[in-house]
């Protein structure tokens, strides 16, 4: 059986594993080993994180779009139900942003589905 030799992807592997253990501490940075581990619970972790930050985001729409309702004298379940029931499909990203960057606008919405309901 003829010798297999496994240098240039050997390399190759390493390469690209160090590459992306790149700027961590210590021994995780440039050995095989620690490297390996600290590349694959960092990916872990990106995962989670990817799927926190949609949760975060969702908090933070529901804080600005509550503000905005309270100033209104009205409150969030309140005034998500007046969109629900005359049928305005803006999603909560939307709403935050015309709370916190185009208040007349939202305002001006807001005293249609009064005279309306």
């Amino acid at each position: 059986m003829p010798r297999v030799k496994r240098a240039k992807i050997h390399l190759k592997k390493r390469r690209n594993l160090l590459k992306k253990a790149k700027g961590y501490k210590w021994g995780r940075k440039n050995l095989m080993r620690a490297a390996s581990t600290a590349v694959v619970k960092a990916g872990v972790r990106a995962y989670i994180d990817r799927r926190l930050k949609k949760r975060d985001n969702r908090a933070l729409w529901q804080i600005k779009i509550s503000a905005f309702a309270q100033e209104q004298g009205l409150s969030y379940s309140k005034l998500i139900h007046l969109f629900k029931i005359n049928q305005i499909e803006l999603d909560r990203k939307i709403l935050a942003d015309l709370a916190v960057n185009h208040k007349t606008a939202l305002v001006k919405i807001l005293q249609q589905i009064r005279k309306i309901s």
